[in-house]
């Protein structure tokens, strides 16, 4: 089994159609330049060896200009200097999902989605499906939760089909790749529109 680095898992997600964060590599100070990036961004380790960025400082957030990327790249290889650094565009705050793939050990593969952010620990609104999965079982995932009446336009707008849209795809590309596991977490869902913002996955075997 191979463990993804982020940039290697959101390139498979785009290789499906699954809309992420816009991002680049960084291997060389001199590639800051080159960047066509909007600001403010985000610059991260990037590291199948390094998947909770944020518990170990390999997170720079906020980066509001290409001085401060140079300074932020800096202080991350030396913390981190055998590892790969990426920078992206920092994305608007949206309703806070989370989304997967896992391997069960009684159903095999399934797919799940649930409600993210702060309370995703204390609610655990979550619901499962085995793999594959259809437009109209992505719907009734949605409408399982118990915060459902979200997807239905309660107090904020919300774009439903992008984020059945995105279940979907996460389907197809189980049916054709070998995962042991996947995680989107956060996505972020839009008026218009729905985004994932960070992606570790598990693949072969």
């Amino acid at each position: 089994m191979k463990t993804l680095a982020e940039h290697e898992a959101k390139q498979l997600l785009k290789n499906y159609g699954i809309p992420t964060t816009r991002f680049k590599l960084i291997e060389t100070q001199e590639d800051i330049e080159k960047l066509s990036l909007t600001y403010p961004v985000a610059l991260k380790i990037s590291s199948p060896r390094i998947l909770h960025k944020t518990d170990v400082g390999a997170v720079i957030l906020n980066i509001k200009n290409s001085e401060e990327l140079v300074q932020a790249y800096r202080e991350l290889q030396k913390k981190f200097p055998e590892e790969m650094c990426m920078v992206e565009e920092m994305a608007e705050p949206g309703i806070e999902l989370i989304a997967g793939i896992v391997d069960d050990r009684a159903f095999g593969l399934c797919i799940m989605v649930g409600m993210g952010g702060i309370f995703a620990e204390i609610y655990r609104d979550v619901s499962f499906r085995m793999l594959p999965i259809t437009q109209k079982d992505a719907e009734e995932m949605l409408d399982d939760l118990r915060a459902r009446t979200i997807f239905h336009g309660y107090r904020v707008k919300v774009d439903r089909k992008a984020l059945v849209s995105l279940l979907v795809r996460l389907s197809d590309m189980a049916g054709e790749i070998a995962i042991h596991q996947f995680d989107l977490n956060p996505v972020f869902l839009y008026e218009r529109g729905v985004r994932v913002i960070d992606a570790k996955g598990i693949i072969g075997g």
